[in-house]
């Protein structure tokens, strides 16, 4: 206990409280990062300089981050904040093998308390107690030297100098393998902790901050108007998914039976469809906006008309109905319900269930006497960690199943026993919608899309759960699935589905806006028949 005292009796300069917290995260919050080093470069006598070098250089660059405030009363709480960050990427990287992406922390922002709920564990308080908070508690009670002005500038330009140096020097020394390591090996620097998470959040909050203020809000298809129709009304309900995955559909070829019931009605799926965006936050508005995946931008689409707002100007009675966290503010404009609570949802036990917003469905149709509709469903689907708690218990098919929210303790056959069971589970329910439309056909055109909105990584090469950069990631995480269901009335949509391959073609997220405008029959000059899955030519 003296010689804690001792230690803390003494003054230190900002410096070497800098470097201390540099070397600190280094080798306790890089993980990942070192593991992913290995798996290109394995240790051996002609690596381990090189992977020694890396660590020295991640040390210098954070220092050089630092340096700049290393003086004043600024200085400890940035150092604590850098440890906290450090140490809760550190934990989800070293979890689920994530990148701290723009994507992802986009999809943070917008989780809601529930789903934050399930990515706690006793492991994240460990990471958070014994790599954040224990280091982060030493900076607050050292005693950091207090010098002038003109010193402490002069210091905080040695130490940058010495950082500049130290990068220049390693870099040189180990010239040629630094060539090949930023060239070939881009995924591997992603996972840089807290250089990346701290360079991400910067650029998250610059697009935030300086995107928000610029656009003004732009109506689109001012000209829509639907075309009469001689037959019956169309009903309409889009399924928008939760993070499934087109190879665990068994209508795809998966050799597990994931879609007995949409076996059983006649369904379409389509196996060569690609989402815009690897997380919900981004795919959903995306899917909606007139925006293609090349051009779509956050702000951009906030601040125009996406498709359900054309619908509706053009007469169709649309409605959203949510089981998820929200609609990332596609539904802003239009009729929306929550259906994440007892209180409106019929069908809850540990959590309330998808197939309860067919209650919402009934109620809208009846309410609406008059005109087309159309009803977005957004499903839970699928959401991870927790794969199990997205099923009732009568969906256990396949087990045993993982029921931790740690993955990487459980199996890989655990973790796709209970992923499957999830995808069983929307099988049920979309089966239920399609049940439901067969008998509103009397009085209705019917047709279902179900289009999910992003996949899923389940341990493939050590990565779970999604959003990583686009570029990035895995086609586990971007490859998803679309299945179609229509009675009479949509004949110019059956005779392309007769085509050969039809069901083949590349199809992306980014024909989601035109394709619904078609099956509406809306017309308007934002429309674009070649973005149209269904139109003729």
């Amino acid at each position: 206990m003296r010689i804690v005292n001792r230690v803390f009796q003494r003054q230190f300069s900002a410096g070497t409280v800098i470097v201390a917290v540099a070397v600190w995260m280094v080798l306790f919050c890089n993980y990942s990062f070192f593991s992913n080093v290995l798996g290109v470069y394995p240790l051996s006598l002609g690596n381990v300089g090189f992977i020694v070098s890396l660590g020295l250089l991640l040390v210098a660059v954070t220092v050089l981050l630092l340096a700049p405030f290393a003086a004043g009363r600024l200085l400890k709480p940035l150092l604590i904040a850098m440890l906290l960050v450090a140490s809760m990427s550190a934990y989800f990287m070293d979890s689920y093998n994530l990148i701290v992406s723009t994507e992802l922390i986009e999809s943070a922002m917008q989780t809601d308390s529930s789903e934050t709920m399930g990515l706690l564990s006793l492991k994240l308080v460990v990471y958070l107690g014994l790599f954040g908070i224990l280091p982060a508690v030493l900076v607050y009670r050292a005693r950091i030297r207090p010098r002038p002005f003109r010193a402490g500038l002069l210091s905080r330009v040695k130490l940058l100098g010495v950082s500049l140096v130290a990068i220049v020097a390693i870099i040189g020394v180990f010239n040629s393998a630094y060539a090949s390591f930023f060239r070939e090996h881009k995924s591997v620097r992603f996972y840089t902790n807290p250089v990346t998470p701290v360079y991400t959040a910067i650029k998250y909050a610059d697009e935030k901050l300086v995107g928000n203020t610029t656009l003004p809000y732009q109506q689109i298809g001012l000209d829509a108007q639907q075309q009469p129709s001689a037959g019956k009304r169309r009903l309409m309900v889009l399924v928008v998914g939760e993070t499934a995955r087109e190879d665990h559909f068994s209508l795809n070829g998966y050799g597990r039976d994931t879609n007995p019931l949409l076996a059983e009605r006649q369904v379409t799926s389509f196996d060569n469809v690609w989402s815009c965006g690897t997380a919900t936050a981004i795919s959903v508005p995306c899917m909606f906006s007139v925006l293609d995946r090349a051009h779509y931008g956050e702000q951009q689409a906030k601040s125009t008309d996406n498709v359900l707002d054309i619908l509706q100007r053009a007469g169709v009675n649309v409605a959203w109905l949510d089981n998820n966290s929200d609609s990332k503010g596609v539904a802003l404009r239009v009729p929306y319900v929550s259906y994440r609570s007892s209180d409106v949802n019929p069908i809850c036990d540990a959590e309330c269930r998808d197939e309860g917003m067919l209650e919402g469905v009934r109620k809208y149709v009846k309410e609406h006497p008059t005109g087309d509709i159309l009803i977005v469903l957004h499903q839970m689907g699928s959401h991870g960690p927790e794969y199990a708690k997205r099923y009732p218990s009568k969906f256990a098919h396949f087990s045993p199943s993982c029921q931790s929210n740690l993955l990487e303790d459980c199996s890989e056959a655990e973790i796709n026993n209970a992923y499957d069971n999830s995808i069983r589970y929307t099988d049920y329910f979309l089966s239920r919608v399609i049940d439901y439309l067969k008998d509103e056909s009397a009085d209705f055109s019917p047709a279902m899309l179900y289009l999910s909105d992003h996949g899923e990584s389940l341990g493939e090469n050590g990565i779970y759960l999604h959003g990583f950069p686009y570029a990035l990631a895995p086609d586990d995480q971007k490859h998803v699935p679309m299945v179609f269901w229509s009675g009479d009335g949509y004949t110019r949509v059956q005779n392309k589905l007769a085509q050969k391959d039809f069901v083949h073609r590349k199809f992306s997220q980014d024909n989601l806006f035109h394709t619904l405008l078609g099956l509406m029959d809306v017309k308007t000059s934002v429309y674009q028949p070649a973005l149209d899955m269904f139109a003729n030519g």
